[in-house]
Protein backbone atom coordinates (compact mmCIF):
# COMPACT_ATOMS: atom_id res chain seq x y z
CA UNK A 1 0.00 0.00 0.00
CA UNK A 2 1.45 3.49 -0.85
CA UNK A 3 1.60 6.01 1.59
CA UNK A 4 -0.56 8.31 -1.27
CA UNK A 5 -3.41 5.70 -0.77
CA UNK A 6 -3.26 5.43 3.13
CA UNK A 7 -3.10 9.08 3.41
CA UNK A 8 -6.72 9.19 2.45
CA UNK A 9 -7.41 6.83 5.81
CA UNK A 10 -5.27 9.08 8.32
CA UNK A 11 -5.96 11.37 11.43
CA UNK A 12 -7.30 14.44 9.84
CA UNK A 13 -4.74 16.53 8.02
CA UNK A 14 -1.75 16.26 10.41
CA UNK A 15 1.68 15.06 9.71
CA UNK A 16 1.93 11.77 10.38
CA UNK A 17 4.36 11.55 13.01
CA UNK A 18 2.51 14.08 15.15
CA UNK A 19 -0.58 12.15 14.96
CA UNK A 20 1.05 9.72 16.26
CA UNK A 21 2.87 11.51 18.67
CA UNK A 22 -0.36 13.32 20.12
CA UNK A 23 -1.98 10.02 20.38
CA UNK A 24 0.93 8.69 22.13
CA UNK A 25 0.78 11.53 24.72
CA UNK A 26 -2.96 11.34 24.86
CA UNK A 27 -3.39 7.39 25.73
CA UNK A 28 -0.22 8.38 28.70
CA UNK A 29 -2.44 10.85 30.04
CA UNK A 30 -5.22 8.46 30.57
CA UNK A 31 -3.16 5.59 31.79
CA UNK A 32 -1.58 8.31 35.04
CA UNK A 33 -5.31 9.13 35.15
CA UNK A 34 -6.30 5.70 35.65
CA UNK A 35 -3.70 4.61 37.95
CA UNK A 36 -4.49 8.27 40.14
CA UNK A 37 -7.89 6.81 40.12
CA UNK A 38 -6.81 3.49 41.79
CA UNK A 39 -4.96 5.06 44.20
CA UNK A 40 -8.16 7.77 45.12
CA UNK A 41 -10.34 4.62 45.73
CA UNK A 42 -7.76 2.94 48.70
CA UNK A 43 -9.26 3.15 52.13
CA UNK A 44 -7.90 5.04 54.78
CA UNK A 45 -6.67 3.03 58.13
CA UNK A 46 -9.21 4.09 61.08
CA UNK A 47 -7.74 3.72 64.65
CA UNK A 48 -7.37 5.92 67.92
CA UNK A 49 -3.70 3.95 68.41
CA UNK A 50 -0.93 2.23 66.34
CA UNK A 51 -2.53 -1.22 67.07
CA UNK A 52 -6.06 0.01 65.85
CA UNK A 53 -4.80 1.39 62.70
CA UNK A 54 -2.59 -1.97 62.14
CA UNK A 55 -5.96 -3.83 62.36
CA UNK A 56 -7.89 -1.24 60.48
CA UNK A 57 -4.74 -1.88 57.65
CA UNK A 58 -5.54 -5.93 58.00
CA UNK A 59 -8.92 -5.36 57.19
CA UNK A 60 -8.45 -3.53 54.03
CA UNK A 61 -5.70 -6.01 53.27
CA UNK A 62 -7.91 -6.98 50.26
CA UNK A 63 -7.68 -4.07 48.87
CA UNK A 64 -4.37 -2.70 49.22
CA UNK A 65 -3.48 -5.98 47.54
CA UNK A 66 -5.87 -5.37 44.37
CA UNK A 67 -4.38 -2.19 44.15
CA UNK A 68 -0.83 -3.55 44.02
CA UNK A 69 -1.91 -6.07 41.37
CA UNK A 70 -3.66 -3.55 39.18
CA UNK A 71 -0.75 -1.16 39.68
CA UNK A 72 1.65 -3.57 37.74
CA UNK A 73 -1.42 -4.54 35.11
CA UNK A 74 -1.64 -1.23 34.13
CA UNK A 75 2.09 -0.83 34.19
CA UNK A 76 2.41 -3.59 32.07
CA UNK A 77 -0.22 -2.16 29.46
CA UNK A 78 1.31 1.22 29.49
CA UNK A 79 5.02 -0.47 28.86
CA UNK A 80 3.91 -2.17 26.33
CA UNK A 81 1.73 0.12 24.31
CA UNK A 82 4.77 2.61 24.58
CA UNK A 83 6.88 -0.52 23.34
CA UNK A 84 4.95 -0.66 20.11
CA UNK A 85 4.13 3.00 19.65
CA UNK A 86 7.79 3.59 19.73
CA UNK A 87 7.86 1.97 16.36
CA UNK A 88 4.38 3.83 14.44
CA UNK A 89 4.79 6.03 11.98
CA UNK A 90 1.14 6.98 10.69
CA UNK A 91 -2.29 6.54 12.17
CA UNK A 92 -5.72 5.21 10.21
CA UNK A 93 -8.87 5.38 11.71
CA UNK A 94 -9.06 1.76 12.32
CA UNK A 95 -5.58 2.03 14.66
CA UNK A 96 -7.53 5.52 16.62
CA UNK A 97 -10.78 3.56 16.89
CA UNK A 98 -8.80 0.12 18.47
CA UNK A 99 -6.55 2.46 20.74
CA UNK A 100 -9.89 4.38 22.11
CA UNK A 101 -10.95 0.66 23.01
CA UNK A 102 -8.12 0.04 24.38
CA UNK A 103 -7.35 3.20 26.84
CA UNK A 104 -11.69 3.06 27.98
CA UNK A 105 -10.63 -1.07 29.32
CA UNK A 106 -7.81 0.62 31.49
CA UNK A 107 -10.21 3.28 32.86
CA UNK A 108 -12.43 0.75 33.94
CA UNK A 109 -9.68 -0.82 35.26
CA UNK A 110 -10.32 1.04 39.04
CA UNK A 111 -13.59 -0.11 39.26
CA UNK A 112 -12.95 -3.54 37.91
CA UNK A 113 -10.25 -3.47 40.79
CA UNK A 114 -12.64 -2.02 43.26
CA UNK A 115 -15.18 -5.22 42.77
CA UNK A 116 -12.36 -7.39 42.68
CA UNK A 117 -11.83 -6.60 46.32
CA UNK A 118 -15.00 -6.88 47.70
CA UNK A 119 -16.36 -9.77 49.41
CA UNK A 120 -18.52 -12.57 48.63
CA UNK A 121 -19.11 -13.78 45.00
CA UNK A 122 -15.74 -14.63 43.98
CA UNK A 123 -16.33 -16.11 40.57
CA UNK A 124 -18.38 -13.14 39.87
CA UNK A 125 -15.79 -10.13 40.43
CA UNK A 126 -12.94 -12.54 39.37
CA UNK A 127 -14.55 -12.71 35.63
CA UNK A 128 -15.60 -9.53 35.35
CA UNK A 129 -11.48 -8.19 35.94
CA UNK A 130 -9.87 -11.11 33.94
CA UNK A 131 -12.44 -10.31 30.77
CA UNK A 132 -11.65 -6.52 31.25
CA UNK A 133 -7.83 -7.99 31.03
CA UNK A 134 -8.90 -10.39 28.48
CA UNK A 135 -10.28 -7.51 26.28
CA UNK A 136 -7.70 -4.89 26.93
CA UNK A 137 -5.09 -7.44 25.69
CA UNK A 138 -7.44 -8.67 22.81
CA UNK A 139 -7.39 -5.41 21.33
CA UNK A 140 -4.09 -4.59 21.71
CA UNK A 141 -3.21 -7.75 19.89
CA UNK A 142 -5.34 -6.02 17.24
CA UNK A 143 -3.83 -3.02 17.18
CA UNK A 144 -0.75 -4.57 16.58
CA UNK A 145 -1.74 -6.22 13.72
CA UNK A 146 -3.24 -3.93 11.92
CA UNK A 147 -0.16 -1.84 12.48
CA UNK A 148 2.06 -4.76 11.00
CA UNK A 149 -0.62 -5.43 8.09
CA UNK A 150 -1.25 -1.69 7.23
CA UNK A 151 2.68 -0.85 7.14
CA UNK A 152 2.15 2.34 9.94
CA UNK A 153 5.38 0.95 11.23
CA UNK A 154 9.02 2.75 10.59
CA UNK A 155 11.24 1.20 8.28
CA UNK A 156 13.94 0.84 11.47
CA UNK A 157 11.46 -2.14 12.94
CA UNK A 158 13.43 -4.90 13.73
CA UNK A 159 12.03 -7.85 12.11
CA UNK A 160 11.46 -9.65 14.84
CA UNK A 161 9.56 -7.17 16.79
CA UNK A 162 5.70 -7.93 15.55
CA UNK A 163 6.24 -11.84 16.08
CA UNK A 164 7.57 -11.14 19.78
CA UNK A 165 4.58 -8.86 20.39
CA UNK A 166 1.91 -11.40 19.45
CA UNK A 167 3.59 -13.84 21.60
CA UNK A 168 4.02 -11.91 24.58
CA UNK A 169 0.40 -10.95 24.37
CA UNK A 170 -1.04 -14.18 23.54
CA UNK A 171 0.37 -15.47 26.77
CA UNK A 172 -1.26 -12.97 28.92
CA UNK A 173 -4.42 -13.27 27.12
CA UNK A 174 -3.63 -17.64 27.73
CA UNK A 175 -3.07 -16.58 31.43
CA UNK A 176 -6.25 -14.28 31.97
CA UNK A 177 -8.33 -16.69 29.73
CA UNK A 178 -7.70 -19.57 31.40
CA UNK A 179 -8.14 -18.27 35.04
CA UNK A 180 -11.32 -17.84 34.37
CA UNK A 181 -12.57 -21.28 34.80
CA UNK A 182 -10.42 -22.17 37.26
CA UNK A 183 -11.87 -19.35 39.47
CA UNK A 184 -14.97 -22.03 40.12
CA UNK A 185 -13.04 -23.92 41.82
CA UNK A 186 -10.02 -22.09 43.34
CA UNK A 187 -9.58 -18.84 44.68
CA UNK A 188 -6.13 -19.60 43.90
CA UNK A 189 -7.01 -18.48 40.38
CA UNK A 190 -4.48 -15.78 40.34
CA UNK A 191 -1.32 -18.18 40.10
CA UNK A 192 -2.17 -18.33 36.35
CA UNK A 193 -1.39 -14.96 36.01
CA UNK A 194 2.05 -15.72 36.77
CA UNK A 195 2.34 -19.08 36.05
CA UNK A 196 1.31 -19.23 32.87
CA UNK A 197 4.06 -16.45 30.78
CA UNK A 198 6.37 -18.24 33.27
CA UNK A 199 6.02 -21.55 31.20
CA UNK A 200 5.59 -19.58 28.08
CA UNK A 201 8.59 -17.76 28.31
CA UNK A 202 10.21 -21.23 29.80
CA UNK A 203 8.94 -22.72 26.53
CA UNK A 204 10.61 -20.02 24.44
CA UNK A 205 14.14 -20.55 25.85
CA UNK A 206 13.55 -24.34 25.21
CA UNK A 207 13.29 -23.70 21.43
CA UNK A 208 15.89 -21.08 21.23
CA UNK A 209 18.78 -22.97 22.40
CA UNK A 210 18.55 -25.68 19.71
CA UNK A 211 18.13 -23.04 17.41
CA UNK A 212 21.35 -21.44 19.02
CA UNK A 213 23.51 -24.54 18.91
Amino acid sequence: MSRATSSADTAGSEPWGIAAERLVFFSDAVVAIAITLLALELPLPEGATSAELLRSLGHHQSEYVSFLISFVVIGGHWRAHHRLFHYVATLRRGLIRLTFGWLLMQVIMPFATKVIAEDGGFEFRFVFYALVQVIALTLFLLMAWQIKRNHLYRAETPPEFFGSVYRGIGTMITAFALSIPVAFFTHWAFACWIVVPLVGNLLVRLRRRPAAA
